[in-house]
């Protein structure tokens, strides 16, 4: 096979610890491999063996098509519009199977214009390569190591070791361009960063302000896909910081102008619950994000009317108006919607809905949102800790706490009869 770039540099002396490498992946790479197909592990999942952590998913890269991977593989799906990959499952896991790719380029085929958008984002990425072009395609130099199970090596083609030793950053060619390209290389930018204690490479770093317009061209439902990997790395506060640092909050969520105590406790809290393998929501981080706004919208309505009506009004308005930048699916818009209708409820504390409200799917939800809230002195802290308490009750003694919320009622005196003359 000719070759369009330099060798790669093998690398033996890695730490890679086997033990840690995904059976069902060195089966699909096996068995690309005995038909006749050049391939390997490949990307982030190379990049965490390397660091000594424990990759979440294993990539392949094949020289095959996906309609020759799904020859190999007959139950395998080929997915994916704008980039065609394949699923291949093995017993419970899913491997991703990518074909190598190369950069488009003027000089690539005749019809280059129909690989960018009007905006010039590249928005088909299906022109096929080699590994050699595969691995100058990638986003950062971290990211385009290749691994071998065959002989135990690393394939280097751009420096990517040198980078994950010194734990930095780097895009691979001119950053300005590669923003361009696919914007939301900003965005992984930033969560690797912060997930991985990275720092950014200088050039990597200073295109990311100028670029971050680019990111309004980008689909609101790719956005959420990327902030939900951004809020869900368990590094969320510190990803938080840096796209304030190159002003991309308010390009993002244009309805949260300023950063308030709440969103910081939200934000260290999801983090938290990923440390504690606690299950964790982005409903919960743009509930803190929105609130204000939601909270302004609802006294922005008149005075008359259902307040619960009013509630949900409010509710709807600023999710609608959130969702023409970044797409928020119906089940965290609802979650994020019960959280903010339960707070009222919560402050209330009416007797007759207090066993309702701790019955709610979302109460676990609304009462940690109200905990924030109380450190951040929003509520009364004695308010939280009457809705703690409460839970650690038996049905007895939680009537007896409720009751206790009853006014008293005054007996009402009877007047005497009067008799019949």
């Amino acid at each position: 096979r000719n070759r369009t770039g330099p060798l790669p540099r093998r690398i033996a002396s890695h730490k890679i610890p086997v033990n840690r490498i995904s059976r069902s992946a060195i089966r699909v790479v096996e068995s690309l491999r005995k038909a006749n197909y050049e391939t390997y592990l490949v990307g982030g999942c190379v990049r965490d063996l390397l660091l000594g952590l424990v990759p979440k998913d294993f990539d392949v890269a094949t020289s095959a098509t996906p309609e020759e991977v799904k020859k190999v593989f007959p139950r395998a799906r080929i997915i994916g519009r704008r980039f065609r990959i394949v699923h291949v499952r093995v017993g419970r896991e899913i491997i991703e199977v990518s074909t190598f790719r190369k950069q488009i380029g003027p000089n690539d085929a005749s019809n280059y214009n129909e690989h960018e958008a009007r905006d010039g984002v590249i928005v088909r990425d299906n022109v096929y390569g080699n590994i050699d072009e595969d691995a100058f395609r990638r986003d950062f130099t971290v990211n385009a190591l290749y691994y071998d199970p065959a002989n135990n090596t690393v394939l280097d083609f751009v420096k990517g070791m040198q980078d994950l030793g010194s734990r930095t950053l780097r895009l691979i060619g001119n950053p300005k361009v590669r923003y361009q390209e696919d914007p939301v290389r900003i965005l992984r930018a930033i969560r690797l960063t912060a997930k991985l204690d990275f720092t950014l490479e200088k050039n990597t770093e200073t295109a990311i302000a100028p670029a971050g317009e680019s990111l309004n061209v980008v689909p609101s439902a790719r956005l959420f896909d990327e902030l939900n990997k951004l809020f869900m790395s368990g590094k969320a506060e510190r990803a938080f910081e840096l796209l304030q640092k190159f002003n991309l909050l308010e390009i993002l969520f244009p309805l949260s102008s300023k950063t308030t105590d709440l969103v910081t406790a939200a934000l260290h809290s999801t983090d938290q619950r990923i440390a504690q393998e606690k299950p964790v929501t982005p409903g919960f981080i743009i509930a803190a994000l929105l609130w204000n706004h939601y909270q302004s919208q609802y006294n922005a309505l008149p005075t008359i009317g259902n307040p619960q009506e009013k509630q949900f009004d409010a509710a709807r308005a600023v999710i609608r108006e959130q969702q023409q930048t970044i797409a928020i699916p119906k089940r965290h818009a609802f979650f994020v919607r019960d959280v903010w209708h339960l707070q009222s409820r919560l402050e209330r504390r009416n007797p007759r809905s207090i066993r309702p409200v701790l019955e709610h799917r979302r109460f676990r939800a609304a009462y940690d949102f109200l905990l924030l809230r109380a450190r951040n002195a929003e509520v009364e802290p004695g308010l939280a800790q009457w809705w703690t308490e409460i839970q650690t009750l038996n049905p007895t003694e939680q009537q007896e706490q409720i009751s206790a919320l009853s006014p008293q009622k005054k007996k009402r005196r009877r007047r005497p009869k009067r008799e019949n003359a």
